[in-house]
């Protein structure tokens, strides 16, 4: 039997979890001040030094897109502690691989951070920017909804057919995701100032079309529920997707709000946010299906 993991593994895990949310409202923010440029070289932010000057023509943009880079850092340091904390304490291989992949995704986050930078914040890479730190906080919700768990063999709580509709639930939430990337990517948030690079899109027909898959997604959200419900579960399980779908409906009220507002920046910012809460409740969902044979 393996020895419980101390409150300093907890918190590290809550803490990995909660900058990974963190690092999405700030990029939200760069993108919607137009500050995606404010530090216009990379890895440095102005030639010759790593941290922006007095003389920069920036101005409070590069302290916004600064500090964007500065919480890149601590998500690093944040991330190597899971590591460890992982290894030390649950050393076992789903969380092992999910803590790397968390690590993995934030050097490759800041790979992809220069390469937007570089490309002047081209809507393709932006997108990805966003879709891999989705991702990220997929990795980190799983690491802390499943932090209890040994190296037992999975097993199901509740029927085959839930448990397949629920990855489908996920899959059209990934779609979702990126949807509303292009939805953003083509319309006035382009995270530059001066310079916006957009898609190209018309931002109707795009909103439309990811409104219409969040109306396919809301369908299976509350399918997997009801399922929950009317299975042999522990309540637990039905709460999970309970959680999920109120998150869902309470991101659908700030999506069509921010689109008969004409995407007011703070509606956009929660929007996003509510975004990174939908893949924790997602995650926690999926984790809730099953349980694990304890060693």
């Amino acid at each position: 039997m393996r020895t419980p993991p101390p409150p300093t593994y907890h918190r590290i895990l809550l803490a990995n979890l909660v900058a990974q949310v963190a690092i999405i409202v700030s990029g939200g923010l760069v993108r919607l001040t137009g500050s995606g440029l404010g530090c216009p070289t990379w890895p440095e932010c102005v030639p010759g030094s790593y941290v922006p000057v007095p003389e920069q023509a920036e101005g409070f943009h590069k302290i916004i897109e600064f500090g964007n880079r500065t919480l890149t850092g601590v998500l690093g340091i944040i991330a190597i502690l899971a590591v460890v904390a992982v290894w030390k304490w649950a050393p076992v291989r789903r969380l092992k691989t999910a803590a790397v992949v968390v690590l993995a995704g934030v050097v490759f986050q800041a790979i992809l951070g220069g390469v937007t930078v570089l490309t002047e914040l081209h809507p393709i890479t932006v997108a990805a920017h966003f879709l891999v730190s989705a991702a990220l906080v997929s990795a980190a919700a799983y690491l802390w909804f499943a932090r209890a768990e040994t190296d037992g063999e999975p097993r199901p709580l509740v029927p085959e057919l839930v448990r397949r509709v629920a990855w489908v639930t996920c899959a059209v939430a990934g779609i979702v995701l990126v949807l509303g990337t292009v939805v953003t990517g083509s319309g006035p948030h382009s995270g530059d100032a001066d310079a916006p690079a957009r898609f190209g899109f018309d931002p109707r027909t795009i909103s439309w079309l990811h409104a219409d898959a969040v109306m396919l997604f809301i369908g299976l959200v509350v399918a997997v529920w009801l399922a929950t419900r009317l299975s042999p579960a522990p309540a637990s399980v039905s709460r999970a997707w309970r959680t999920v779908l109120l998150v869902t409906f309470a991101q659908g009220a700030i999506g069509y709000v921010q689109y008969l507002t004409d995407l007011p920046e703070v509606l956009v910012l929660a929007h996003m946010l509510g975004a990174a809460a939908l893949v924790v409740a997602l995650t926690n969902g999926v984790v809730a299906l099953r349980t694990i044979t304890q060693d």
